[in-house]
């Protein structure tokens, strides 16, 4: 086998690595969350709502990269369950800010307790210095991702995509 078949190999095996693990990780965070009656997307729009409360539908879709139509059932079924309220903006009658109730914040806290002890015990298990290399080659990565879609999108004219703060 030559070099570059054997390095393209090798990069795809380490992508499907990639790939499945996420897959995993999902998965057993999704079963994490479920034991506290929360889906991911549920815990995703709590749990942002901890680090910006009073943000808008249009603010947090971005934060979250998805659509306003997606979070604004997502928050519907929240605000009936009690765990968000909308709240008029001064001098913009379309918007609304978003706003934890009690009930929220310490449902949000106890999915972020969860989230917190799950990385704890998987990631937690691996050496400070291997941590530490898996967060420098996913830095990298994501600066590549990062120019590959600028790149992209300056080919294609389309818009860039912003850039979650939540997602980084």
């Amino acid at each position: 086998m030559t070099d570059s078949v054997q390095q393209g190999d090798a990069l795809m095996r380490t992508w499907l690595r990639f790939v499945r693990m996420n897959q995993r990780l999902y998965a057993a965070m999704s079963q994490e969350l479920r034991q506290l009656d929360l889906s991911i997307p549920q815990f995703d729009v709590l749990s942002t709502l901890t680090e910006r409360e009073g943000i808008t539908q249009q603010e947090l879709a971005e934060r979250l990269y998805v659509t306003k139509g997606n979070v604004s059932g997502l928050v519907d079924r929240l605000a009936a369950n009690g765990l968000v309220v909308r709240q008029p903006i001064a001098g913009d009658r379309r918007s609304y800010a978003l706003h934890l109730t009690e009930k929220g914040r310490t449902l949000a806290e106890r999915g972020i307790a969860a989230q917190r002890a799950y990385v704890a015990r998987t990631l937690g298990a691996l050496p400070q210095t291997d941590i530490a290399e898996l967060e420098r080659v996913l830095l990298a990565w994501r600066d590549i991702l990062r120019r590959d879609d600028e790149e992209r999108n300056a080919r294609t004219g389309r818009p860039a995509r912003l850039r979650s703060p939540a997602a980084e």
